[in-house]
């Protein structure tokens, strides 16, 4: 079936509040092996509760937890990571083929909403030749990992906004060690979420180049993977 232009130039965003990681991730799977070439493209905003995850960098370690919480083996680039509340998600779900973009185009566009939204408020942020993400005097703010499966992205950004740092310590955070990390709250920035999720969303699709963004409708796929 051909590409409507809303599937080509909407996206839907959903705010589905703090979940488990497994929850998400079965969802994003789920989304993505159902969706078809009309389907609308769509940004998950969400937080996480504690969790490590390990991308497929980092595959020859069996544990199970480290200092008490949960590490899954995920199917995302990249190595390990930390999520948490107070830790801003952003998954994103696009059909790559249809807007002809590569991976790194889609990296770099999600950097640059998080460059934006730090610019607007006056802090200089940066890129980082090998180690995508973006920093802030050195400092890592947003991580990113994704998978593309048939052409289809899932996985997306984490940006840290007003949340424990702690647990990054005890990693090397996304496989680099001794790499500092900070967040929105530090900066003397917005420590709401409610905030940082209206701004993020904003500058992500104007970034991600959409022009309009839609509330969900319900979707029973997503539902089921959720609460399954």
């Amino acid at each position: 079936m051909a590409a409507t232009p809303d599937a080509r130039d909407t996206v839907i965003v959903r705010k589905l509040g703090c979940i488990a990681y497994d929850a998400a991730w079965r969802a994003m799977r789920a989304f993505t092996a159902a969706r078809t070439d009309s389907t609308p493209d769509e940004i998950w905003l969400l937080e996480h509760l504690p969790v490590y995850t390990m991308g497929l960098r980092g595959r020859d370690g069996t544990a199970r937890a480290l200092h008490g919480v949960p590490l899954v083996y995920t199917d995302r680039g990249g190595d390990m990571t930390y999520h948490g509340p107070g830790q801003l998600i952003a998954y994103v779900l696009m059909d790559l083929r249809r807007r002809n973009w590569g991976v790194r185009t889609l990296v770099r566009a999600l950097e640059q909403a998080v460059l934006d939204l730090l610019a607007a408020h006056g802090v200089g942020a940066a890129r980082r030749t090998g180690a995508p993400g973006v920093y802030v005097g050195g400092k890592k703010i947003a991580a990113l990992g994704l998978r593309v499966r048939q052409g289809r992205s899932y996985h997306g950004l984490a940006l840290n906004v007003s949340m424990d740092l702690a647990p990054f310590t005890h990693i090397d955070p996304c496989g680099y060690p001794g790499l500092a990390v900070t967040q929105l709250a530090d900066l003397g920035l917005t420590a709401d979420m409610q905030q940082a999720e209206h701004r993020l969303r904003a500058r992500l699709v104007d970034a991600l180049g959409y022009n309009a963004a839609q509330k969900p409708h319900d979707d029973e796929v997503i539902r089921a993977a959720l609460h399954g």
